[in-house]
């Protein structure tokens, strides 16, 4: 074993090239990832922040926003967990109508703003809602746990549905029909058969939407009103008291469950790859007849769908009124002033910085992942967990780790080894600090989907290419990344989303120099000004819808290594 160890890492010598991708990839993670991380710890344990720890975790005002956000994410998991099963479970077990369009439906909340939703729902079930009072005549109070729940789990549901529905099509029905030949009914087989085979999804996809609820900022700042949780917190103790010390304290506190979930949802991860079936499924999946149960299942999803629909036809119709919920009158004003005002320079910014970030991020993704799967080295493992913090730790902390490591240079023996990155006097205006947050954000999903892929290739491809005396690198680019081009695919997509989407882990790192559309929409949500708002999101979702038509032709091309292989080489 030894000796196979030591021709594995004389093989990696020998390549200087994979010796160089490797050692970058590892520098990338540390400085990216890991040294804002280790930043914030030592500022949370330095002298002014122990006493903080004593204070925060005794104080009963603390102590409730502690429970608030663990409450938050609890039902926010519960409810999108459901949402998203019941999704999976009609696109695949029910005989239906539209499965399609609810597919389609379903992808929408993840090429939006979270709390563009949040600011819908505002506008049609607030005090003064369009459907609350205007239609039923009552002065419902949204803003809370209820408006969080209701958000959350309409914008983060299709993390599970995506999750589930992957494992029920891979559940092999043979199992459903030799239950059926012992006697089981339907019902039985679903609770004895087909749930069991599903829990370990179903537990991961509660863990992450729990992760993602408790890390969210801006819907709690849209929407929280009274209902304060940590993400709010930090974000008033370092905007509004200028108090970096508190807000590592209170980051470290957020970080210890999110990081402890995270842990137990790569637990499940593998319990999911041991009770997954191998092989290709055979036959086709028993479907649910019974009348009640089949449109019963099938009504909560359209009323999901017509919600959904209802929300975005809102951010689409408010952009294009004058108040929305008060003046239905038609205007283009919103769009001028995104378009010729202040938001055309928000537009250019993260538009150019999104799709800067987008091909690093799917291609550190997928290499990692091909050192990770082809590749035995020592700190492998610890490789594959640093890039996947990027995606574990809250965004919100992630910013405050960059403020506090990277606001001045790093100076070791009078040699600045990196230079100031954050703020207005920061490398191009702050702007590197945000596309390395694009990058550590967006590279775990690359990684996840490259990882699955390569699994599913025969290493005898490559082992072939190297025997001709090609080296790692050109086997990877005309080997191995043509193959994997799916998921490349897929990670690119949602590194631009999530870079054009996403304000909790930059909303401390813009500048008057670099202003990203994410922070002017929150901007004009609290200040009221839901019309600019709306705007911004149309605006948005169409660079998005673009972007990602643009990479379906550009990548999803069949390349001339495709072609090479399936014609034999």
């Amino acid at each position: 074993m030894q000796s196979q160890q030591s021709r594995k890492l004389r093989a990696i010598l020998k390549d200087p090239l994979l010796v160089i991708t490797l050692l970058l990839s590892i520098f990338f993670v540390i400085i990216a990832i890991v040294l804002p991380l280790a930043a914030m710890v030592r500022e949370s344990v330095s002298e002014a922040g122990l006493p903080l720890f004593q204070r925060y975790l005794s104080d009963s005002v603390y102590q409730t926003i502690l429970l608030n956000t663990l409450v938050m994410g609890t039902v926010v998991g519960v409810v999108g967990t459901a949402v998203g099963f019941l999704f999976a479970f009609v696109q695949v077990r029910l005989r239906v109508p539209f499965k399609r369009l609810i597919h389609l439906i379903a992808l929408v909340p993840v090429i939006s703003p979270p709390f563009a939703v949040a600011t819908a729902v505002i506008v049609l079930f607030g005090r003064s809602g369009t459907i609350s009072r205007g239609v039923f005549g009552v002065r419902y109070d949204i803003y809370g746990l209820d408006g969080l729940t209701l958000v959350m789990s309409l914008s983060f549901f299709t993390v599970a549905y995506l999750n589930l529905r992957g494992m029920m099509e891979a559940l092999d029905p043979a199992l459903d029909e030799a239950a059926t030949n012992l006697g089981a009914n339907k019902w039985r087989i679903f609770r004895t058969v087909t749930l069991p085979m599903l829990l370990p999804g179903v537990a991961s996809s509660f863990l992450l939407l729990f992760v993602e609820a408790i890390a969210d900022l801006g819907n709690p700042l849209v929407l929280g009103g009274n209902y304060e949780v940590l993400a709010t917190r930090i974000y008033v103790t370092i905007i509004g008291l200028y108090e970096t010390t508190g807000a590592a304290v209170l980051s470290i506190i957020l970080l210890v469950p999110s990081l402890t979930v995270f842990m137990i949802q790569r637990y499940w991860i593998g319990r999911i790859r041991v009770v997954s079936v191998t092989g290709k499924p055979s036959g086709t999946p028993q479907t649910i007849d019974h009348p009640l149960v089949r449109w019963g299942l099938y009504a909560v999803v359209l009323v999901v769908c017509a919600l959904i629909v209802l929300i975005y036809g809102t951010i689409i119709t408010g952009a294009f009124v004058q108040v929305p919920g008060v003046r239905w009158d038609f205007t283009l004003d919103h769009f001028d002033f995104v378009i010729n005002g202040i938001g055309s320079q928000a537009m250019r910014d993260t538009s150019a910085l999104s799709a800067l970030a987008t091909p690093i991020a799917g291609l550190i993704g997928m290499i990692i992942a091909y050192l990770v799967v082809r590749k035995e080295f020592l700190g492998r493992n610890l490789l594959d967990f640093g890039t996947m913090l990027g995606i574990a730790v809250p965004g919100t902390i992630i910013g405050i780790g960059y403020i506090l490591m990277f606001n001045a240079p790093l100076v070791v023996g009078g040699v600045t080894l990196i230079p100031k990155l954050t703020g207005g006097q920061g490398i191009f205006g702050g702007a590197l600090a945000i596309i390395l947050v694009y990058i550590i954000r967006s590279a775990p999903a690359a990684l996840r989907t490259g990882t699955a892929a390569l699994s599913q290739i025969d290493p005898s491809i490559e082992e072939a290419s190297f025997s001709l005396g090609a080296d790692s690198a050109r086997t990877f680019r005309r080997i191995t990344l043509p193959l994997i081009r799916p998921a490349f695919l897929a990670g690119l997509i949602y590194a631009f989303a999530r870079s054009m989407t996403t304000i909790s882990a930059i909303v401390f790192l813009t500048t008057p120099q670099t202003k990203i559309m994410t922070q002017q929409i929150l901007n004009e949500v609290e200040n009221g000004r839901y019309g600019n708002a709306f705007a911004y999101c149309v605006i948005l979702i169409v660079i998005v819808l673009v972007a990602i038509s643009v990479l379906y032709f550009v990548v999803g091309t069949r390349t001339g290594a495709e072609r090479r292989l399936e014609g034999g080489l």
